[in-house]
């Protein structure tokens, strides 16, 4: 998840969704964790981790490609959209098919970076629909899903003819 709220807010929200599982630990309320330090026992690093946006600012691609390797649960919070779009590089580095969502003109160089970059179409500027892939009409994320599962369902029918 990346997000420009503040980092207390983005996990609760994460929580909420289930982006952190039930019973997961972060790094930052592990005292004194080190999310760079390499483990003896590698299940006992925590599964989930919080980045700041002024964190991933002074992190090299190295250590981002560090994060994105070894954290299944991530979250980015007070992400700029610079920062946002250098999180799609680094996805699409892992060999991810990354989605974003955006509604403004700042997150248009993330929405056209990623896989499928999919905009707003109540609240999303024109640049925003311009450069997506994918335009939510009614801005519902749930329809996200609808489209993805009338997607494959039309992909199914074509490939039986």
């Amino acid at each position: 998840m990346v997000t420009g709220d503040h980092p207390n807010t983005a996990k609760a929200i994460g929580r909420a969704v289930g982006i952190i599982s039930p019973g997961v630990r972060t790094v930052d309320e592990i005292p004194g964790a080190d999310p760079f330090t390499p483990l003896s026992d590698p299940s006992e690093r925590p599964k989930g981790i919080v980045i700041h946006g002024a964190e991933l600012t002074e992190m090299s691609d190295q250590k981002v490609d560090f994060i994105l390797a070894n954290y299944p649960e991530i979250i980015f919070a007070r992400t700029s959209p610079t920062q946002k779009l250098r999180i799609v590089e680094g996805c699409q580095r892992a060999g991810l098919i990354v989605a974003v969502t955006g509604d403004g003109v700042n997150d248009a160089p993330a929405l056209r970076k990623a896989n499928i970059g999919v905009a707003m179409g109540i609240t999303g500027t024109e640049v925003a629909k311009q450069v997506s892939d994918m335009i939510l009409l009614d801005d519902n994320f749930a329809s996200i899903v609808t489209a993805v599962e009338e997607g494959r369902l039309l992909f199914d029918n074509l490939k039986k003819t």
